[in-house]
């Protein structure tokens, strides 16, 4: 299990696909049992993303262009993600990190 893989995830409101976002050394330590996680639309993305999402693919591991919402962040056991989908683009976790860091505010400067 790789930081920044796609999984399919049992979210409290329906199952859908994820993003793993935990530094690598938590996601791939078996003596760690959870990750943390960031959630994906399951229907084909209708409209552009809004300022709190951003746009994932097939090259993503998504079947289609898919919301991946950037301002919630949840913590799944690792033995609960099921269906690996793939891995995020390089490109694109630039923009999903920088995304991440601005919502949150943890940008300093």
């Amino acid at each position: 299990m790789n930081q920044w893989d796609t999984y399919q995830w049992k979210f409290p409101h329906g199952e859908h696909p994820c993003v793993i976002i935990s530094p690598q050394a938590r996601a791939s330590n078996p003596a760690i049992e959870t990750v943390n996680i960031l959630g994906c639309s399951t229907q084909r993305a209708a409209r552009a993303a809004r300022e709190h999402e951003i746009m994932l693919d097939k090259a993503d591991g998504m079947d289609w262009e898919t919301l991946a919402r950037c301002d919630v962040i949840f913590l799944a056991p690792k033995k609960e993600l099921m269906k690996h989908r793939g891995s995020v683009s390089v490109e694109r976790r630039r923009a999903l990190g920088a995304k991440i860091i601005r919502l949150f505010g943890f940008w300093v400067g």
